[in-house]
């Protein structure tokens, strides 16, 4: 018997999504015609999204996500890094490179999680928190890739970067995340062996993957 399920909620959480989907921002009317619903419940459920903030309205019209998203974003943050950190620091201490955890932000890619190898005296240093184009790194390039996909798998599913700064690196983006585009990723200022350090990477972005579902 399937779980019974709220289409009031359903339908709110849906405004969000298509939302999320466009910064531009929609009107009431655009919001109808991409979730099949109606003008008035679409109203409503924009009226009561706004009045927590999740929604704001400019003044003509158009609906964009409230500031409201970023309170549950501080809230979310801490989840991925705790579920990510182990699984990273595993890696970075088999392949002896830094490895890290790269969100989607817009164009970007935003640094959320490092860990750094202790057992190598030379390694490329990250800041958490940096933020570059995504197609200035391994892990903003192969969330790129995924998208371009369109959710089928690469082969292989690694992507592989050699900088004009001098530093390679390898990186898988993660899969099966509603809401979330991020990769997992090494970086090195050595030569980095593709075929096994993908597979370790492969693997890494497979369990925080499982990890974060």
């Amino acid at each position: 018997m399937p779980a019974e399920t709220s289409q009031t909620l359903d339908r709110g959480l849906r405004v969000l999504e298509v939302l999320a989907e466009h910064p531009e921002g929609l009107t009431v009317t655009e919001l109808g015609n991409a979730l099949d619903i109606g003008r008035t419940v679409v109203y409503r459920l924009v009226v009561t999204l706004e009045s927590h903030s999740l929604i704001r309205r400019s003044p003509d019209g158009r609906c964009r996500l409230g500031l409201g998203v970023l309170s549950l974003a501080r809230v979310v943050q801490p989840l991925v890094r705790d579920s990510s950190a182990p699984t990273l620091r595993m890696l970075a201490e088999a392949v002896g490179c830094t490895s890290y955890l790269l969100i989607a932000d817009g164009t970007d890619g935003l640094v959320a999680v490092v860990a750094e190898p202790h057992r190598s005296d030379l390694h490329v240093t990250l800041r958490i928190g940096t933020r570059t184009p995504l197609e200035a790194s391994a892990g903003g390039r192969a969330i790129l890739a995924a998208r371009t996909a369109g959710g089928r798998p690469l082969d292989p599913q690694w992507v592989v970067t050699s900088m004009d700064s001098g530093t390679n690196g390898i990186a898988v983006a993660l899969v099966g995340l509603t809401g979330l585009e991020a990769s997992v990723g090494i970086i090195s200022s050595r030569e980095i062996p593709e075929a096994e350090f993908g597979q370790r990477v492969a693997r890494a972005a497979g369990e925080i993957s499982r990890l974060l579902r």
